[in-house]
């Protein structure tokens, strides 16, 4: 079955429950905005190529740009002359300053009673073995909660092992809850007296490519050494634990550094609008990645979608709105860009918060959360995407990493949702390259964004082209 037929079946089994809500999106439609535009805008934004070039430039030119490091400097050079060069007004860099994590040697291995390597990546604010690592009998657990219930006698002076569960899910809702393994896990063991901690990667993949990703310490705990296993290495670790007679033991290697008051920022652009003062529309997505792929997916994809969709209403013309287009840095090790964004903007008026940082694979839901007394744009919004196969959702949440906190301050804002079903494959693991971005599904995702801008934009004046006077 062809993708195209896919999408058809789609679109046609769900046109007989959504028809009446969309004719009425359609009727409700702000006047200044023109459905037929929206829908030419959309339609030609399925040819985008803006996005690939952003992305494949921003990987190729740039690789790893961890948070506060130089690699992450260098992409912010490389996004306002990106930028620029695309049109876009006011193009700046806004700085902040932030600690900084370094990884350093890493390794880990069996050295009894079965003796093997294992691969292993330190997760991000880790806390450091001494030079040459540290050996120790390894206890498991196969949830963090039996961690949690375990007597600290159990825990003490080992090195903590914790599995889970994550499912493969299209709407990537198991990242939440089995995600706690990592964020809370190493605080945890700590707690109890565990010399370090060794989790099953959070990913859905069965490569051997380590998920890495941050987490912290919780006030008063004592950092210890905490990484990841792939998800081979880990029920391999399982299996061990079950058929080992005695103790098993470990050699654990994760050297790592810190530091203080390292540069980040976010890089910040707009297409001005007719009216300056309106509410901006916000979108955006964050420009550093981890230290091990080329953050292909996660997320140059993300602020490559926000650009592109932005410089489509820009060709078209002016809109009613400035679009404010943001690339968040450091959002990977605590939203921290986000953060600095709220402190300075967050009180100010804005029209709708939207960010891409789940991936480039097809966009499939919309949620929105406008406000009742906006509610006709968030069903002309639903009436606009249902072309591209994309299913209404709520009309009263969204979300996003760094709008997530101004968006819990009460600010408007849309999600279209990705499809997640491979996205864990790849997170924050060595795979997380260019390679791994379906140009196709790319496209559908800028033409979404670009219909939706159409219609929070409030019509956009089309550019008239200076007449050339006749040399008769």
């Amino acid at each position: 079955m062809t993708a195209g037929i896919a999408l058809a079946r789609q679109v046609g089994m769900i046109r007989p429950l959504i028809a009446a809500t969309l004719l009425a999106a359609s009727a409700a439609l702000p006047a200044q905005v023109s459905p037929s535009e929206v829908d030419r805008l959309r339609d030609a934004a399925l040819t985008d190529t803006y996005a690939w070039d952003i992305t494949e430039g921003l990987t190729t030119e740039v690789g790893q740009r961890m948070a506060g490091t130089e690699a992450e400097a260098r992409a912010r050079t490389w996004s306002v002359a990106k930028l620029k060069a695309m049109g876009f007004a006011n193009v700046r860099i806004d700085p902040f300053t932030m600690p900084v994590w370094s990884r350093g040697a890493e390794s880990a291995s069996i050295i009894a009673p079965f003796p093997q390597k294992l691969v292993i990546a330190a997760l991000g604010n880790s806390g450091s073995t001494p030079p040459g690592g540290i050996e120790g009998d390894l206890v498991g657990f196969d949830t963090l909660a039996a961690l949690e219930a375990a007597p600290d006698s159990a825990v003490r002076g080992k090195i903590v092992f914790v599995s889970h569960a994550m499912p493969r899910t299209e709407d990537g809702s198991g990242y939440g809850i089995f995600g706690a393994p990592r964020r809370q896990g190493p605080s945890i063991a700590s707690r109890k007296g565990a010399i370090a901690i060794v989790i099953r990667s959070i990913g859905t993949d069965y490569h051997r490519n380590p998920h890495t990703g941050t987490m912290s310490f919780a006030a008063g705990v004592t950092p210890i050494p905490a990484g990841a296993l792939p998800l081979p290495d880990a029920e391999q670790v399982q299996r061990i634990l079950k058929r080992a007679t005695g103790p098993v033991r470990m050699r654990l290697q994760l050297e790592s550094t810190n530091l203080t008051d390292q540069q980040s920022g976010n890089v910040i652009a707009e297409v001005p609008g007719r009216d300056p003062s309106l509410a901006p529309i916000l979108v955006g997505g964050h420009l550093d990645s981890w230290d091990q792929g080329t953050g292909a997916i996660d997320d140059a994809t993300g602020v490559a979608i926000a650009a592109a969709s932005a410089k489509r209403i820009m060709d078209a013309g002016r809109p009613l709105r400035t679009i404010r287009i943001v690339w968040f840095g450091a959002e990977e090790v605590g939203l921290f860009g986000g953060l600095d964004y709220r402190s300075k903007y967050g009180k100010q008026p804005h029209y709708a918060l939207m960010e891409s940082d789940f991936g480039a694979d097809r966009i499939w839901k919309v949620d929105s959360r406008l406000g009742e007394a906006r509610k006709a744009e968030a069903l002309a919004i639903q009436r606009a995407l249902q072309p591209l196969g994309i299913v209404p959702g709520a009309l009263d949440q969204t979300e996003g990493s760094d709008i997530g906190p101004m968006i819990a301050d009460g600010l408007p804002g849309v999600a279209l949702n990705q499809d997640g079903s491979r996205y864990f494959d790849y997170h924050h693991t060595p795979d997380d390259t260019l390679d791994k971005v379906d140009p196709a599904q790319l496209k559908q995702n800028v033409a979404a964004w670009t219909a939706v801008l159409a219609i929070l934009s409030g019509g956009i004046e089309p550019r008239v082209e200076p007449q050339r006077r006749s040399r008769r």
